[in-house]
C-alpha cells in the first residue's frame, strides 16, 4: 500500500475514561494488523503502548503513544491516550491533530466522568467519532443503558451498526446490520479468524427491528434512502454506509459497535469501521494559518504535499536528554535534513532525522508528506503548539489550550549532585508537559512543582529519580489557590527617582474590575491614539502588569477573574522610561488590589464515586464533612454512582479513606470544575486576613 495516498490514511485516537479498555483495544489492533506477534496485557505490564516503567507498574496509560499499522487498504496512524484526569493534556494535544477518534465505553460502567471530559474535548475540535461498547463479557453488561446515557449525558446520537449476540459470559459475537451476517471470533487462535454465518432464526426479529432503526438514521442524510424506506424497497449496504458516513463526518451521529477486547472479540469489525466511517486527511476540514509577515492575511491549507509547508508540533519528549518532537504535517513535504522556521518563536530549526513511531520504537524515514504524523530529532527550541514552516513562506497555526494546574508540591534536592541536576532536569520535563510548572515560593525559597493532581506530581518525582538520577525530598501536596477582588478600585501611582545619575519616572492610573468566574486575567492599555507612549514601552508596561498579576495581593497566589485597565499613562520624552513604568505599575497594582477587598478562591472539583449500595450512607456522610455538595445519585449495574462538587483541599488521601469505608470496593474520579470563595478558616490559615 502506498502510505502517501491521502484517501488511505486514517489519523485516529482512542479516547475514554480510565480502565474502559483503550490500551487493550490498541494491543489487539496491532496484533490483528500484524504489527506485533504476541499480545501483551495491561495488568501484566506488557502492553506495547504502555512502555514507560511507571505505566507498567501502575497498569495505566500516562503519556499518549503513537503507532502506525496497515489494515486492508488503509494506513492507520493511531494515538492511544490516557484516561486519567491528571494527564488530560495528552488527550487535548492529541485531539488537536487527529482527524477521527474511537471512543470506548464500558458496557458495565457506561458514561463516566472522564468520558464526558474527552467527549467535550473532541466536540471542541469537531472530531468525528465511532464508538465501541467494550467489556460485553462482564457481569452487569447493559449496552442499551450505555446508549441511553450517551444520548442524555453527552447529547450524542448513537447509531448501532451491530446487534450483540449474548450478554455477559454468553457474549459470542455480533450481527452486522449492514452486511446482514453473524460474525463469530475463533477462540482457538485468539480471535484472529472471523467466521461469517447466516443470522440465526431466533435473532431474526431483533435484527429486523435494529436494521430499520439504522435505515431511519441513514435516511436523515440521504433523501433517496428515505424515499425507498417509505416505499418499502430494499436498500443495499453501500447506500446505507455512504449516508451513515456523511452523518459521522458531520459529527451528527456516532456509529456504535460491540466487543470484548480482553476476550479478543469485535476488534476486526472496529478496524473496518475506522476505514469506512472516519475521514482521511483529504476529507478533514482545511486548516487556517495566519501570515506573520502580512498581518491580517490568512491562508486556507488543504492536505497538499506540494503546497507550502505547515507543521504543528503537538508533543515534545525528552529522549535521553534530547528533544524528540511529534508533528502533524498539514501541508507540504518535509525531508530529513531540512532547515525550518519556527514562526511561533521566530527562530530557525533543523530536522536532523525523521521517524515513524511505534510506541517507543522508531522507524527511520527520508520524508513525510501532508497528512502524516511523524517525529523529528534535532529541533532544539520547539515546544508544544509551535508552528514550523519555510522561512520564505511563514505561517502560524492556532496553538493549544493548556489546563491550569491546581496542586503544588515542595521539593528539595537530597545532595549536592542532585542540586546541580535538579533544575536542568525539571526544564526537560517542562518541555514535555505544558500542564506541569515549576516556580519558587517567594517567602520560603522552596522549589514548587505545580501540576494537575497528586498522581501527576508523583509520576514527575518518580521520573526525576529514574530517568535523571535526581533524588528529592518532598513535602505534602498543597492546593494552588487564586486571588481576586470584591470591588472595583482605581489608583494613580507615580514613581520618580534618580538612579545612576538619571531621573527615572513612571506615572500610571489603574482601574481593577472584578470579573465573573472563569474569565481569567485581562490587561488593557489606552489605544495608540489616546497616549503618546511608544510601542516598546507599551509592551513593557503590559508585560509587567501580566507578570505582577501572578503575585496576587495578600497570600501570593495568582490573580484570576480580574480586568486590569490602564486608564492614563502620561509620557515625558527622555524621562519616562521602562524602570519607572515598571516600578509604578507593580506598586500601583499591589496597593490598588489591597484596597479592592481581595478574596481567596479555592479549586472546586467535580467528583464521581462508584460504590456498592450498602456503603452509600457512610460515604455521603463523609462527603458532607468535607464540605461536599451532592449533585446526584443513581444506581448503575448494582452499584451506586454519586456525583458531587467538593473542594480539592479536602480530597488529599481520599482514596485510602474511601477504600477503608467500602472494604476496598469503592472507586472515584475527579476533575477541575471551577474556582469558588475559600472558607474563613482557609483565609485565616493562609493570609491572616482578606478584605
Amino acid at each position: 500500500m502506498n502510505r502517501s495516498s491521502q484517501d488511505s490514511i486514517r489519523n485516529i485516537g482512542i479516547i475514554s475514561h480510565i480502565d474502559a479498555g483503550k490500551t487493550t483495544v490498541s494491543e489487539r489492533i496491532l496484533y490483528y494488523s500484524g504489527e506485533i506477534h504476541k499480545m501483551g496485557e495491561v495488568h501484566d505490564g506488557l502492553a506495547t503502548m504502555d512502555w514507560m516503567e511507571q505505566e507498567q507498574e501502575r497498569g495505566i496509560t500516562i503519556t499518549a503513544s503513537s503507532t502506525s499499522c496497515r489494515w486492508k487498504d488503509f494506513w492507520i496512524n493511531l494515538i492511544d491516550t490516557p484516561g486519567h484526569i491528571d494527564f488530560t493534556i495528552e488527550v487535548e494535544r492529541s485531539l488537536r491533530v487527529l482527524d477521527g477518534a474511537v471512543t470506548i465505553f464500558s458496557a458495565v460502567e457506561g458514561v463516566q466522568s472522564q468520558t464526558e471530559s474527552v467527549w467535550r474535548q473532541a466536540n471542541r475540535y469537531q472530531v468525528p467519532r465511532i464508538c465501541l461498547i467494550n467489556k460485553m463479557d462482564r457481569v452487569g453488561a447493559d449496552p442499551e443503558a450505555v446508549m441511553v446515557q450517551m444520548a442524555e449525558q453527552l447529547g450524542a446520537r448513537p447509531v448501532p451498526l451491530q446487534v450483540p449476540v449474548g450478554f455477559e459470559g454468553a457474549f459470542s459475537g455480533v450481527v452486522d446490520l449492514i452486511a446482514g451476517c453473524l460474525l463469530r471470533f475463533d477462540e482457538g487462535d485468539q480471535g484472529s479468524t472471523v467466521y461469517s454465518e447466516a443470522v440465526p432464526e431466533a435473532l431474526a426479529e431483533e435484527v429486523r427491528l435494529a436494521r430499520e432503526r439504522l435505515i431511519e438514521a441513514a435516511a436523515d442524510f440521504d433523501d433517496s434512502v428515505l424515499a425507498d424506506f417509505l416505499e418499502g424497497r430494499e436498500i443495499d449496504g453501500s447506500r446505507l454506509t455512504a449516508a451513515l458516513r456523511r452523518g459521522t463526518l458531520e459529527c451528527r451521529l456516532f456509529p456504535v459497535l460491540f466487543g470484548s477486547a480482553l476476550r479478543n472479540k469485535g476488534i476486526q469489525p472496529l478496524l473496518d469501521a475506522v476505514g469506512t466511517f472516519l475521514p482521511s486527511p483529504a476529507e478533514a476540514p482545511p486548516v487556517v494559518a495566519s501570515r506573520p509577515d502580512q498581518p491580517g492575511k490568512e491562508e486556507i491549507l488543504g492536505p497538499d504535499s506540494k503546497g507550502p509547508l505547515c507543521v504543528l508540533a503537538f508533543k515534545v519528549m525528552s529522549d535521553e536528554g534530547r528533544k524528540l518532537t511529534y508533528m502533524r504535517i498539514y501541508s507540504g513535504t518535509l525531508k530529513a535534513g531540512d532547515t525550518l522556521w519556527n514562526s511561533s518563536r521566530e527562530c530557525p530549526e533543523k530536522v536532523a532525522r525523521l521517524f515513524r513511531m511505534h510506541s517507543h520504537r522508531r522507524e527511520r524515514l527520508d520524508e513525510a508528506k501532508a497528512g502524516d504524523i511523524v517525529a523529528a530529532a534535532g529541533l532544539k527550541g520547539v515546544l508544544t503548539g509551535d508552528t514550523l514552516c519555510r522561512s520564505e513562506f511563514p505561517l502560524l497555526l492556532a496553538g493549544l489550550t493548556f489546563p491550569a494546574p491546581v496542586v503544588s508540591l515542595a521539593v528539595e534536592p537530597k545532595g549536592a549532585d542532585d542540586r546541580e541536576k535538579l533544575f536542568p532536569s525539571l526544564e526537560k520535563l517542562q518541555w514535555e508537559d505544558p500542564s506541569f510548572k515549576v516556580r519558587e515560593d517567594e517567602e520560603t525559597g522552596q522549589t514548587l512543582l505545580v501540576g494537575m493532581g497528586e498522581l501527576h506530581l508523583e509520576v514527575i518525582t518518580d521520573r526525576l529519580r529514574r530517568e535523571f538520577g535526581v533524588e528529592v525530598k518532598t513535602g505534602r501536596p498543597q492546593v494552588v489557590y487564586r486571588e481576586t477582588l470584591r470591588k472595583q478600585v482605581e489608583r494613580r501611582e507615580v514613581f520618580e527617582r534618580e538612579i545612576d545619575g538619571k531621573l527615572q519616572q513612571g506615572d500610571v492610573l489603574l482601574r481593577l474590575v472584578p470579573l465573573s468566574r472563569g474569565q481569567g486575567v485581562h490587561v488593557s492599555l489606552p489605544g495608540e491614539e489616546e497616549t503618546e507612549l511608544p510601542e516598546a514601552l507599551r509592551l513593557v508596561l503590559k508585560e509587567c502588569l501580566e507578570t505582577a498579576s501572578y503575585a496576587g495581593a495578600v497570600a501570593g497566589y495568582p490573580f484570576t477573574d480580574l480586568a486590569i485597565e490602564v486608564l492614563e499613562v502620561p509620557y515625558l520624552p527622555g524621562i519616562t522610561g521602562d524602570i519607572g513604568l515598571k516600578a509604578a505599575a507593580q506598586r500601583g497594582l499591589a496597593l490598588a488590589a489591597r484596597e479592592g477587598r481581595p478574596v481567596l478562591l479555592e479549586p472546586i472539583m467535580d467528583l464521581e464515586i462508584i460504590i456498592p449500595g450498602e456503603y452509600a450512607g457512610k460515604v455521603l456522610g463523609s462527603l458532607q464533612q468535607k464540605r461536599g455538595r451532592i449533585e446526584g445519585m443513581h444506581s448503575r449495574g448494582g452499584e451506586e454512582v454519586i456525583r458531587a462538587k467538593v473542594a480539592l483541599s479536602e480530597m488529599f488521601g481520599y482514596m485510602t479513606e474511601l477504600r477503608s469505608a467500602t472494604k476496598g470496593r469503592g472507586t472515584f474520579t475527579m476533575e477541575f470544575s471551577s474556582f469558588d470563595d475559600a472558607p474563613p478558616e482557609v483565609l485565616e490559615r493562609l493570609a491572616g486576613r482578606f478584605g
